[in-house]
């Protein structure tokens, strides 16, 4: 029996095999109206009621074949909402199929649901409704069984005056006489759990850059985003040569406004990505790879519940390096990962080594999943698989394993004993038994339920690191020289745009370097105005930690103008913590509240002592 302790409707009796939602999109109430109608299955016998998550919807009716059900919503449960009991009148047994029709609507309450104001929005003239249902939000979108445990297929008739865009395929749309608006029609035929329906609209055009993908963002930024992800086609072809053929048909991109709270969503058929990746220079696209590799990793094979999680994140990160390795080479690759450890070890530092949430397996009983996010599933789980890949014999064994792994679970929800059980049998069967005598010299509890960092310390190719390091060091050896001395502008011309982060990041943990030290090094470098938002978010914690209150202007623009909150939650977060800042941290949130996705405002308002 599926478990998510997540999750309050009855997914142990009953399973959704697939939803259509008919919603019109309200902007001046900020709420969309409509049904949504389930089609069932009883996986039990005596099967009399059906139970669906809900948060905050406004439940109006309940019917089946157009007769009405009865039904009860039940007192809001703080972290997982209210449950929605519906009394079906009769007892089904086990394989029969029934439909329950909901007519509701959402609230300005629903966490889901993020509605912009034209001056909120690229071009400051139409409004913008965009969704984001990970981890538990699709419960505040539609009455649903919001658990991964539970893929279902999905078709949709969404009635706005602006485009709509789904993670489903378009399947036509009618233009209405009367009025402005328009239905647009949808279809997603592979079987996705709830977490993965997606909506936005808005003043949305397109631009085709491969031969499966398209990109969709506000007329404003489409040139440039346009160029900056012309090498999708090539991360599509990369990941199947890794794994399987693609198997979603399309593979497009919508560009969101800035308050999105992510880099990516890996919503199928288009992913959804955070406008701070144009760089201008194609340097933060690895995202994509990332997002991509969810086609697989995610996707297709899914978490159980949220306490799994590592089964989407950590495999994604480890095949979205093997793409990256195979397009720009190992060391590309490896320094992504010893990037993505020195994140992984931020987080066990911001939870605490024994805090439960940096174990892989945590347990969520009780416990909201946003709140356990961190790098831990991403970094942790990589580290797992890659520390596995060379204790088995290295890309020869591991790969054959990746492939046959989406072969085995492709359309499922697993958990990590389903996993571990298929990579026994897989050694076992392809390779023989000294394989599994390797595999039980892996400490497996240590790895899966140990907390802090991992329990082997893998090592990478730091050739690219080497020289961010030397600089680095050339800093900190120049603190007691004023002004610092034989520095130039030639020291980062040759860097990548990553390999800058990675100098800003040792600089942050040294000794703060004096006032002075900073003035000259965004002289040289010309860090304040810079473009790239990696780099930018990493210069203004470097200033932060020395409490340089010139940047501090700097930090509330680039705060209160970017959602996502991989950047705005640690800059407000340090801001809170310099000299002179916590009021100005406060301040800043509140004034642009609105600004934040429902998602990161709560995250923000915790981090800010502002929480009820």
């Amino acid at each position: 029996m599926p478990y998510d302790p997540t999750s309050q409707s009855n997914i142990d009796e009953l399973k959704t095999n697939h939803i259509h939602l008919d919603l019109t999109v309200d902007f001046s109430a900020k709420t969309l109206t409509g049904s949504a109608e389930l089609e069932l299955e009883a996986i039990t016998d005596k099967v009399s009621k059906v139970v669906l998550d809900t948060s905050y919807i406004d439940v109006r009716s309940v019917s089946s074949n157009g007769k009405a059900l009865q039904f009860d919503l039940a007192k809001r449960h703080e972290k997982y909402g209210s449950a929605l009991t519906i009394t079906l009148g009769t007892t089904l047994s086990k394989g029969t199929k029934t439909k329950v029709n909901v007519e509701y609507a959402t609230t300005q309450d629903c966490t889901a649901c993020q509605w912009l104001e034209p001056s909120q929005t690229v071009g400051k003239k139409h409004p913008y409704l965009f969704t984001q249902c990970q981890a538990i939000h699709a419960r505040s979108l539609l009455p649903c069984q919001d658990s991964p445990s539970v893929k279902l297929t999905y078709s949709a008739n969404i009635t706005t005056p602006l485009r709509a865009v789904m993670s489903a395929v378009p399947t036509g749309e009618d233009k209405h006489a009367a009025g402005d608006k328009t239905t647009f029609k949808f279809e997603q035929k592979q079987r996705i759990p709830s977490y993965l329906i997606a909506l936005a609209v808005g003043n949305l055009k397109e631009r085709e850059i491969g031969p499966r993908s398209t990109v969709w963002t506000e007329p404003e930024v489409l040139e440039a985003a346009a160029w900056e992800f012309v090498d999708t086609e090539n991360f599509i072809r990369t990941g199947e040569e890794l794994l399987t053929p693609y198997d979603w048909g399309r593979y497009d991109l919508l560009v969101l406004p800035a308050s999105f709270p992510y880099g990516g969503m890996e919503n199928p058929c288009l992913t959804f990505v955070t406008p701070s990746l144009l760089a201008g220079d194609r340097s933060l696209v690895d995202v994509v790879a990332h997002e991509i590799a969810h086609s697989w990793m995610g996707n297709l094979v899914t978490t159980e519940n949220w306490e799994h999680f590592w089964l989407n994140e950590g495999f994604t990160v480890f095949v979205e390096r093997k793409i990256l390795g195979r397009m720009r080479g190992k060391a590309h690759s490896d320094f992504s990962a010893i990037l993505g450890k020195k994140s992984l070890q931020e987080s066990v530092n911001l939870y605490g080594q024994d805090h439960p949430f940096t174990a892989l397996r945590p347990c969520l009983r009780g416990e909201d999943p946003d709140d356990s996010f961190s790098r831990v599933p991403y970094e942790k789980g990589f580290n797992l698989l890659y520390y596995l890949e060379n204790h088995l014999g290295g890309a020869e064994v591991f790969e054959p394993y990746l492939r046959a792994h989406v072969q085995e679970f492709a359309g499922r929800s697993i958990n990590t004993d389903d996993w571990k059980a298929f990579l026994y049998s897989f050694m076992e069967k392809t390779f023989g038994q000294e394989k599994v005598d390797l595999l039980n010299k892996v400490d497996w509890e240590a790895w899966l339920a140990g907390t802090g960092m991992p329990p082997v310390d893998n090592k990478f190719d730091d050739t690219l690191a080497k020289a961010c390091t030397c600089l680095c060091k050339k800093w900190d050896d120049s603190r007691h020289t004023n002004p610092p001395t034989g520095f130039s502008t030639e020291d980062i011309k040759d860097f990548s745009s990553t390999q800058k982060v990675v100098f800003l990041e040792n600089a942050t943990e040294l000794v703060p370097l004096p006032h002075g030290h900073l003035d000259t090094m965004d002289k040289l470098y010309e860090l304040t105005n810079v473009r790239n938002s990696e780099i930018r978010l990493r210069w203004h914690l470097l200033c932060l930690k020395a409490d340089y209150e010139k940047i501090y202007p700097e930090v509330v623009a680039f705060a209160s103008s970017m959602g996502r909150m991989k950047m705005c939650r640690p800059l407000l977060r340090s801001l809170y913590k310099a000299k002179n800042g916590a009021e100005l941290a406060r301040e800043t949130f509140i004034k642009h509240r609105s600004f934040f996705h429902p998602i990161a405002a709560a995250m923000i308002a915790k981090d800010l002592g502002l929480s009820k």
